[in-house]
């Protein structure tokens, strides 16, 4: 599958709709099946089914079951079951010979083409990386060629697991067999058959009668369902190797095979269950412009069980195991010598109200205590990673051993927790021990700061009024691969520090190009103009670092813009898992600094992204930040961010106020743009346009740094400000000594 969007509330309701008019079908009879050895019918039905959904399966079969073949044999005795390959377990890529895990975005405008888009140099030259799902749906459809290529029927129904038969499917898919066929014979009279599909490109509208119609040209989404000959098997395996996702890649076989999909989709895909694949091209399209609507992805998961308490040897996985629970979407607290007071008896008493639903190696969490939560509250759930703990009673019996020689965890723990299966690797973290938790000191240089309305998640807090997040003891950062980089007015941007942008992001009306980056008496500008292009009608100017930091002080010297409507930014992001620590001015009112933190959990590459706001403050400056240059400072910590302003800490955030703190390598970027929401940045005036940012220094001091010359592609559409650098830069500085080693959080 390649789809483009998501299910949006309408298109959600007509898929209800047509789920339930189903059961006004009384056609049940499917006479182009059968399980004789008969010409001229279908004998086989494949369902690619990962092992660790057997559920999937089970569904399918009960929707086979809903018909009967010309015999009055229910369609499951004709299915057979292809183990699919899982993404998780793929420890590398096929060879050449089969997939090359690659396209281009001109690959993805021949199937599908955008009004703002062009198949020209810059679209063949901008390389996707297929995702290892993507891969491995890739490996499962080419592994069942293989079986009807070499099998004992003529033709066979490929049918992927998540997928129901529409209204008149029996008789709709009767008439397109029997125009395609001829009586009496077995080999059916085309190669490839789509009976699931989505028409994009310039395909002609249907028309009524319309039967099977032959595929010469691209323009079809979705493999889910499609009857594919022994000779078209063939004829696939012959075109090896199959390049980018399997929908696109048989658009490009269409001169070779003989292709038709049917009047009308006679099976769709369920779209009741959220899909755990992500798609390669849509951080791409949100890059280039292509995509220019960004909505809130937030947390569909169900009700989890709990509360979660998981205790253990140290040394054991506990740091892991509670990355684990909140990649599953527990609001996790873990890795303390103690629980903050008022949390702590609240889980004692087995009191509503509490903050967190997991709980992973706290230190004031005794096996007696554990015990009195165990009677306080029937609902808890206990982890221990020790194999010889002895357990009281009251615990044991809500217990999951969890220990180092556990194989595969992921199932392990959601068959405990009833969840689903992720679908990430699980976290490899080293242990943390337990973090002395400390009172939280007043911070007098603080300036008066107001919270915005921000996203609802699993990794933000609701807390109460007297929560403050967790202030924990911080050791002295290491010095052993401690980076320094610098550029000031009057030097150039070195290229192997610093790149300039050239991509947007969907909630940006502006499109980032290296023009609008320039030097100015010394000063670095960062323009926004009017300029016509493909995606966008405005124009702007980006700056990034070309390594991703882990902990250490980002400071600029720079005057934002006072146009309404625009924001400058100085910032840190990643996506895959996104995080992200924010300093941005909004135009409309620059005597205030809005400072942000978006946080989600997981290893590199943990397809994370929940986070539309993320967790808003405005903070009081005191002067009108656009009249003059300032220095403004991110100060970030394993344990605490601090926002400074000419030198003086004036916001900070501790973990878990309201979010944990990111701890994942980030890129440093400075741009300026335009905001499509006028609530949030104001209107723009043409008349204020062109507006320049100025930047008068940037510094980098980072205790570590991951060498990261071509960060990879965003993982999501709201890749927003941390996709690819431009290779063009304007300049020099000095050299970035650093290590690839990035060292855990202390």
């Amino acid at each position: 599958m390649n789809k483009l969007s998501s299910a949006d509330f309408r298109q959600s309701l007509l898929h209800h709709g047509r789920l339930r008019l189903r059961v006004f079908d009384w056609r049940r009879r499917a006479a182009v099946f059968s399980r004789s050895n008969e010409p001229g019918v279908l004998r086989r039905i494949y369902v690619i089914n990962l092992d660790r959904r057997p559920d999937r399966w089970q569904r399918v079969r009960r929707e086979l079951d809903r018909f009967r073949d010309r015999n009055d044999v229910r369609l499951s005795a004709i299915a057979r079951r292809f183990s699919a390959v899982d993404s998780r377990y793929m420890e590398a890529t096929p060879g050449p010979a089969v997939l090359i895990p690659r396209f281009t975005l001109a690959d993805q405008l021949t199937v599908d083409p955008n009004p703002l888009l062009r198949i020209d140099d810059d679209s063949r030259a901008r390389v996707i990386e297929m995702t290892k799902q993507e891969v491995a749906v890739a490996l499962s459809h080419i592994e069942v060629w293989r079986l009807i290529a070499n099998g004992d029927v003529p033709s066979a129904l490929v049918l992927e697991d998540d997928v129901f038969m529409t209204y008149g499917f029996a008789r709709d898919l009767e008439a397109t067999w029997s125009s395609l066929t001829h009586p009496g014979t077995d080999e059916p009279d085309f190669d490839l058959l789509y009976l699931a599909f989505k028409e994009v490109g310039n395909a002609s509208p249907v028309r009524k009668g319309d039967g099977a119609r032959r595929l010469q040209q691209p323009g079809i989404w979705e493999a889910s369902a499609y009857v594919l000959s022994r000779e078209g098997a063939r004829k696939l395996l012959d075109a090896l190797p199959v390049y980018g996702p399997i929908d696109l890649w048989l658009n490009m076989q269409f001169r070779r095979l003989r292709a038709y999909i049917a009047a009308r989709p006679l099976i769709e895909q369920r779209i009741d269950e959220p899909s755990t694949n992500s798609y390669s091209v849509l951080p791409v399209l949100a890059q280039v412009g292509a995509i220019t609507r960004e909505k809130p992805l937030l947390p569909t998961t169900k009700r989890l069980p709990g509360p979660v308490l998981a205790f253990g040897e140290q040394g054991s996985g506990l740091t892991a195991l509670a990355v684990a629970l909140s990649m599953l979407g527990y609001t996790c607290c873990s890795d303390l010598d103690r629980l903050p007071v008022p949390e702590g008896q609240r889980l004692l008493r087995g009191e509503r109200g509490r903050l967190f639903n997991a709980y992973v190696n706290v230190g004031s969490l005794s096996i007696e205590v554990l015990e009195q939560i165990a009677k306080a509250s029937p609902s808890a759930w206990f982890i221990s990673t020790a194999a010889d703990q002895v357990l009281p009673p009251a615990v044991h019996d809500r217990a999951l051993r969890f220990t180092p020689e556990v194989q595969d965890k992921w199932a392990a723990l959601s068959e405990f927790l009833n969840t689903d299966y992720p679908a990430f690797p699980y976290p490899t973290d080293r242990e943390r021990g337990f973090r002395a938790v400390r009172q939280r000191m007043p911070l007098h240089s603080a300036r008066n700061s107001t919270n915005l309305k921000s996203d609802i998640g699993p990794w933000i807090l609701r807390p109460d009024s007297e929560w403050r997040g967790v202030a924990v003891e911080t050791a002295p950062a290491s010095r052993t691969s401690f980076v320094r980089v610098d550029w000031a007015s009057g030097d150039k941007l070195d290229d192997s520090a610093w790149k300039l942008r050239d991509d947007t992001f969907p909630s940006n009306m502006a499109l980032f190009t290296p023009a609008n980056v320039s030097q100015h008496e010394g000063h670095a500008l960062l323009t926004l103009r009017q300029e016509q292009t493909s995606v966008r009608e405005l124009t702007s100017g980006a700056i990034a670092s070309s390594v991703s930091y882990r902990y250490g002080n980002f400071r600029a010297e720079l005057r934002p813009s006072g146009a309404p409507g625009l924001i400058t930014g100085m910032f840190l992001h990643r996506n895959g898992p996104r995080q992200e620590i924010d300093i941005e001015f909004l135009g409309k009112d620059t005597s205030k600094m809005l400072v942000n933190v978006f946080y989600n959990p997981g290893p590199v590459g943990t397809r994370l992204e929940y986070g539309y706001r993320g967790t808003p403050t405005l903070v009081d400056l005191g002067f009108d930040a656009a009249a003059d240059f300032h220095t403004y400072e991110i100060d970030w910590l394993p344990n605490t961010i601090r926002w400074l302003v000419e030198g003086e800490v004036v916001y900070e955030r501790m973990t878990w106020d309201p979010t944990p703190i990111p701890n994942q390598p980030l890129q440093f970027n400075l741009n300026l743009w335009h905001s499509r929401s006028k609530e949030f940045a104001g209107g723009l005036a043409p008349g204020h346009l062109p507006a320049s940012a100025s930047i008068r220094s940037i510094e980098v001091r980072s205790t570590a740094c991951a060498e990261s010359n071509e960060p990879a592609v965003p993982d999501a559409i709201q890749a927003g400000r941390g996709s690819r650098p431009h290779r063009q830069a304007i300049g020099t500085t000095t050299a970035c000594a650093c290590s690839s080693q990035v060292p855990e959080p202390t």
